[in-house]
This record gives C-alpha cells, sequence and structure tokens, in this order.
C-alpha cells in the first residue's frame, strides 16, 4: 500500500489501572506536510493487523487532513479514534462525531479544549487524553484536569516509568498511554519494586543452557518436571497462528523433533521474557514481544534463518535487564546468547544495534527519532512500516 512509504509509524500500549493492556495505539505521522494521504489505504493496512473480530486499535493520526478524511470514513467499531481537541471544537466536524459515535465508534478527546465543549459534542466522547507534561504543569488533579466533564475517562499519555504509571492513576486516571519501561537497570536493581526471582525462571534459563549445550531430550524433560507450567505456556505459544506449524506440537518431545535445538532457544527466550507474573511488568512483556517479532522482520531479507533467530532473541531479551533488575553484563553471564545479541546488548555494536535503534525510534512515537534510525538502517520508510505491521500482527497472533 502506497501509504505505507508515506508515513512514519509509532505504536504504545493503551494500559487501565488493572494494569490491562486494552490496545494498541497506533501513531500516524506523514513524513510530507503537502503529501495526499488516502485514508482507506490506511484503514485497509489497520483491518489487516486489527481485524474487526480482533483486539482494539486507538489511532493518533498527526495530519489534520488524514484525520479529516478518517472521521468522514466508516472504520470498523473497535478502530478507536483521537480527536485533538480544536477539532473537537469545529462546528463543521459536530456531525461526524454524531455519526461515528453512533455507530459505537470510540472517540477520544485529545489535550485541554480552549473552551467548553456543547454537551451533544462532548457526550460523543469517552475519554480525555492529558498529556503527563501539561498535567503536571498545572498541577490538577487528573480526574477533574480535562476541564470537560468527569463522565468522561481521563487518560493521561506521555507515560514513560512505572513511576509515572502508578502516580497516575493514585490521581485518578482511568487509563495511561506510553511505555513505563524506562528506568535503567541501576535506578530499577536500587528500588524497593526490583523484581523477585521466581522458581519458573530459573527453570527456562536451565532449559536455555540445555538447549544451548544440546543435552538429551530426558535431561531437558526432567528440568520441565520441576514446573509443568512451562512445558503449557511453551506449547501455547508454538501452536498458536504465528508460529505457523502445519501440524500441532503436543509435547516437548515432539518440539524438539518438529524444531531442532536451534529453534527451540527462540521460543524458550520469549518464555523468559513473559513469564513475570508482576502486574507492573506487562507493558514491559507487550513490548519484548513486539521488539523481538520485529527486530526478526528487519533482518529478513538481510539475512539467514540463523541470523533472523538471533535478532528475534535480541529484541526479546532488550528489556530484560530492567525485568531483573541487573545489568546486561551480568544477566548474560547467567544466560546463553549468541556473539551478536551479546554485542548489542552489551556494547551497543555489531548488526543488531541499528535494528534496536529503529525499535526505540517507533515505540518513542517521534518523528524526528524515526527519520534519523531509518537512514541508519539504510532502509526505506515503506520496507520499515510493512515489518512494523506484520510483527504486529503476529504479536496479536500470539494471543
Amino acid at each position: 500500500m502506497a501509504i505505507l512509504g508515506q508515513v512514519a509509524l509509532g505504536y504504545s500500549p493503551f494500559i487501565e489501572r488493572t494494569r490491562t493492556l486494552t490496545a494498541t495505539r497506533l501513531c500516524v505521522f506523514p513524513l510530507r506536510p503537502d503529501a495526499a494521504l488516502d485514508v482507506a489505504q490506511l484503514l485497509e493496512a489497520v483491518a489487516l493487523v486489527w481485524p474487526a473480530e480482533s483486539g482494539k486499535v486507538l489511532l493518533n493520526i498527526v495530519s489534520e487532513s488524514l484525520l479529516h478524511d478518517l472521521l468522514q470514513a466508516s472504520p470498523a467499531a473497535n478502530v478507536m479514534i483521537e480527536v485533538p481537541n480544536f477539532m473537537a471544537l469545529d462546528p463543521a466536524n459536530t456531525d461526524a462525531l454524531l455519526r461515528l459515535h453512533a455507530a459505537g465508534v470510540c472517540l477520544l478527546l485529545k489535550g485541554r479544549p480552549k473552551s467548553e465543549l456543547p454537551a451533544h459534542a462532548l457526550a460523543c466522547f469517552k475519554y480525555s487524553v492529558i498529556d503527563l507534561d501539561d498535567d503536571r504543569r498545572t498541577g490538577d488533579a487528573i480526574d477533574a484536569s480535562s476541564g470537560v466533564s468527569r463522565c468522561v475517562l481521563p487518560v493521561l499519555s506521555g507515560v514513560h516509568s512505572v513511576a509515572d504509571m502508578e502516580s497516575a492513576f493514585a490521581r485518578g486516571a482511568h487509563a495511561v498511554l506510553g511505555w513505563p519501561i524506562e528506568e535503567t537497570a541501576e535506578a530499577a536493581a536500587s528500588t524497593a519494586a526490583k523484581p523477585k526471582p521466581q522458581a519458573n525462571l530459573q527453570a527456562i534459563v536451565d532449559l536455555m543452557r540445555g538447549v544451548d549445550r544440546q543435552d538429551p531430550i530426558e535431561d531437558l524433560e526432567a528440568i520441565l518436571k520441576r514446573d509443568p507450567s512451562i512445558a503449557f505456556q511453551l506449547l501455547r505459544h508454538m501452536n498458536s497462528p504465528a508460529f505457523g506449524l502445519r501440524v500441532e506440537v503436543s509435547s516437548f518431545r515432539h518440539a524438539i523433533m518438529m524444531l531442532g535445538y536451534q529453534r527451540l532457544k527462540r521460543w524458550l527466550a520469549l518464555l523468559l521474557a513473559t513469564a513475570s507474573k508482576d502486574v507492573n511488568l506487562r507493558p514491559l512483556m507487550f513490548a519484548a514481544i513486539r521488539r523481538g517479532l520485529l527486530m526478526e522482520e528487519l533482518v529478513a531479507d538481510a539475512g539467514d534463518d540463523e541470523m533472523k533467530n538471533e535478532a528475534f532473541i535480541c529484541g526479546v531479551f532488550s528489556l530484560l535487564d530492567r525485568m531483573f533488575g541487573e545489568t546486561f553484563e551480568k544477566l548474560l553471564d547467567k544466560i546463553p546468547v549468541p556473539e551478536r545479541v551479546f554485542q548489542a546488548l552489551v556494547n551497543d555494536i555489531g548488526p543488531f544495534e541499528p535494528c534496536l535503534a529503529m525499535i526505540r525510534a517507533v515505540e518513542a512515537e517521534s518523528l524526528f527519532d524515526y527519520r534519523e534510525a531509518a537512514g541508519r538502517l539504510l532502509m526505506s520508510f515503506g520496507a520499515i512500516n510493512r515489518c512494523a505491521m506484520r510483527a504486529l500482527r503476529a504479536a496479536n497472533d500470539l494471543g
């Protein structure tokens, strides 16, 4: 689709008070302000990743003309739309807002309006999105900060740390937008909220070591018996649509016979990065899955299967320092990883480092960072965006 070569994409999770990630926010930036963008192509691309019967997607369109066209369109009911306050105040958009609301499309009012919205227009909005920095400047309580109505649920955007997230919820936010993952490993290690080791995590590390050594299947099955839930989770991942197997994998032994040791390592890596039961780590696990899948897509045309598997592991492991509250140097003394993964995570060098920079730019939802990272990666904008959309679709298939 032509539109994927005309925009930059970013994404982040919509996180509710229960720490449930109920939607993905997709930010769409025009690469050229004068570009004519086709809203039908955008909705088609979105529908391929989030079909009507699947999870919700929140569109943050940073183009007034494209957003205007979106308000005139008929998106699926699982599409949510952010509407800047100045467009919500414009009477020319009222009929479109009323029509979308009547059709069941969830609308979010973005930013504090300079004047009060008419009651019939205000009733179209379920949420009010306020940026974290703007909220800090005013010092108002979040549950009254929008200046619109207590019936409109407050959502705080621009959240970058667990502390930001917890503070927002403590002060009345219904949900937050952003990646609460930015604490350094040193900060995580010094906080009282440092993740506590769990027994099944050690079993997964032991399995990874055994797979790396190509230990006999009987030895690996003995490790699994220490925590049968690991085998259940692993088989669930392998039998998901994202894995693409034509035959259902029924046991760990069957998995090794079908996949071999090398391919099995990537799914153990995924399991390690998503095994924590700490609800505050859910955004990290959400990010880790998408990082692994996007890393794999970004190297798909330049590398063989070995490189793709390593890229997947690199992306999945790129947040382990936050999850475990330890530096990568210490973590990778315990967990076997390929040399290219070690170089990227510990030394910020090697063939995977530009891919990680690209992923961070996408997560930052920053057009400037996106352009800079794309230039280093030597890929077209369209190719990068197609990789991102395929990765997001595969992440949805994992469930």
